[in-house]
């Protein structure tokens, strides 16, 4: 739905199963009015009553009258608990509010499931900064602020491998400068034109709502994004309460304002302090008094924060406690503002379950590789891009993963001379968003001609859109003459496939390889650890780093 809460079926739980029962069910026994062992006649009996059954038989039947009642009220318990619980759970429904999660023009294209089946999971997480509530101004910022549309001060790509084996989280820094797409707000249909100049990424949330936020994070990156969760400033603060005390360290005694009344306030003792509630928004909020005073700063220390957030959840109790779990399940959906399709507390639960299943040894936390331009930034053209292709092909940023093998092995049938070897060579370069690169399938035939592929020629009659470059042959006489020509380039074994909408050997030039006469390394082929900045990197596991306190800002 919109903005303004989910709301669920108002269907009321079934009685009838009560209804059914006889008054010896509910409670109606005639062993509870005589003694113990006394018959009750019946129709036919001539015995007297007080006359006494040898064996304890009528103790027998008074048991399972007993058990009978019991049974019973228990029947009803049920149903009445199971009523208070569906109330609750339709209240927790109704405490969501939602969005539409993508409201621009394009949408990135969803991974490939892998060899078993699995897909990873992306989801932008983001702070709003809106002031346009009691709660929120009393936490921060002016009157002047009230009315102003709301920016996306944190935003954060949380990217779960396929295999729930690991999790990466790059943070983008919110004064990042890219052209914003178009956006349509799903609710007044006002629509917000494309920018012709670089504008900050947080103003994007202003654009319609958090739906642009991830609209424009699918065109910077290429990453198709399954989920959006966002809270504002009241928020962190109620989940905060909700989750408890978070330990975070600083390296000197730190107050974060200064002369001008700057900062967010944040007072800590140098060492190791657990905060919650207001301070812990504080802590988040604080740009004045960390490191340089940057919002790279900050980022580092939200990453701190989470990554000591995690810790803290998996060795407490708080899953496991009911009164915490209810309390906190209460908080979080009043907080949270999420997409469509995360719209009840099942499907949340669901999500969540999931979250948890990487060790957090195996979570790393980062920011986007950036230059500074002006006093702002701006994504570091090439280290950028490796970082984004390494969560696309679902790279873990730890170094960690066992290198992939491909399933393909170099074909048994012998490949022919090359200048013997037919190549059909076609431009799929083309995408939803761009149009095809000029002369490209040109260009790699020349190079195929000049290895010696001398019957190489390029098939202008047809533009295709292929992602990832692919060789095709039809026949298995033809395999290892496609995979000749795939080691020539560089082109993995992988992307030799067996088709039969082809007559011969056929490259396809992908939207994968745009420039060059050798196809690019794959991401999984690189160090991943070349495309992290290692000050800005942190292992969730690690609980030894503290904030370094700027001067000027001790007490």
């Amino acid at each position: 739905m919109g903005r303004s809460g989910v709301r669920g079926e108002r269907s009321r739980p079934s009685g009838h199963g009560a209804s059914t029962a006889g008054a010896g069910d509910l409670g109606w026994d005639e062993s509870l009015y005589q003694d113990a062992g006394d018959a009750v006649p019946g129709p036919g009996d001539r015995r007297p009553p007080g006359h006494r059954h040898k064996g304890g038989r009528a103790k027998k039947r008074r048991g399972f009258r007993i058990l009978r009642w019991t049974a019973g009220t228990l029947a009803v318990l049920v149903l009445v608990t199971a009523g208070a619980g569906y109330l609750w759970y339709r209240h927790l429904n109704n405490n969501i509010k939602t969005d539409k999660l993508n409201i621009g023009e394009h949408k990135a294209a969803k991974p490939t499931p892998n060899a078993a089946g699995q897909t990873p999971l992306n989801i932008l997480l983001i702070g709003s900064d809106s002031r346009n509530s009691k709660e929120n101004l009393k936490l921060g910022g002016s009157k002047e602020s009230v009315g102003a549309a709301p920016l996306a001060d944190v935003q954060m790509l949380l990217h779960l491998s396929a295999d729930r084996t690991n999790m990466s989280v790059v943070s983008m820094p919110r004064d990042t400068l890219a052209q914003l797409p178009k956006c349509t707000d799903p609710e007044s249909g006002k629509v917000y034109e494309a920018t012709a100049t670089r504008q900050m990424v947080n103003t994007s949330l202003g654009r319609g709502g958090p739906g642009c936020t991830v609209a424009t994070w699918e065109e910077m990156t290429g990453i198709h994004i399954d989920h959006f969760m966002m809270v504002d400033f009241s928020g962190v603060v109620s989940m905060a309460d909700a989750v408890g005390g978070v330990p975070v360290c600083v390296s000197a005694n730190v107050y974060s304002r200064n002369s001008r009344g700057e900062g967010s306030g944040l007072k800590l003792k140098e060492g190791t302090t657990s905060v919650k509630g207001e301070q812990a928004l504080a802590w988040l909020r604080t740009r004045h008094g960390f490191e340089d005073g940057s919002d790279i700063a900050r980022a580092k220390a939200q990453h701190m924060y989470m990554s000591s957030m995690v810790r803290e959840l998996r060795k407490n109790a708080t899953f496991s406690h009911p009164n915490k779990l209810r309390t906190l399940a209460e908080k979080a959906t009043k907080a949270l503002h999420v997409d469509d399709g995360l719209d009840t507390v099942k499907k949340l639960y669901d999500l969540s379950n999931e979250l948890k299943r990487p060790e957090p040894s195996r979570i790393t936390m980062t920011t986007m590789p950036f230059v500074y331009v002006g006093a702002r930034v701006a994504p570091k053209e090439h280290d950028a891009d490796a970082l984004w292709s390494l969560i696309k092909e679902d790279v873990s940023l730890d170094g960690k993963d066992k290198k992939k093998k491909s399933q393909d092995e170099t074909s048994d049938d012998p490949a022919a001379a090359d200048d013997k070897i037919a190549v059909q060579v076609l431009n799929g370069t083309r995408t939803a968003t761009t149009a095809p690169v000029p002369g490209r399938a040109s260009q790699v035939a020349q190079a195929l001609v000049a290895k010696g592929f001398t019957k190489t020629v390029r098939d202008q009659s047809q533009t295709l859109a292929e992602e990832k470059t692919v060789l095709r042959y039809p026949s298995s006489d033809l395999q290892g003459d496609a995979q000749a020509v795939a080691k020539s380039l560089g082109i993995p074994l992988s992307s030799v496939k067996k088709s039969t909408d082809v007559s011969g050997v056929t490259l396809i030039v992908g939207a994968d390889w745009t420039t060059g006469n050798a196809y690019p390394k794959s991401a999984a082929d690189e160090d991943a650890s070349k495309a992290l900045d290692k000050e800005q990197t942190q292992n969730g596991a690690d609980d030894s780093k503290c904030m370094k306190v700027e001067p000027g800002y001790t007490w």
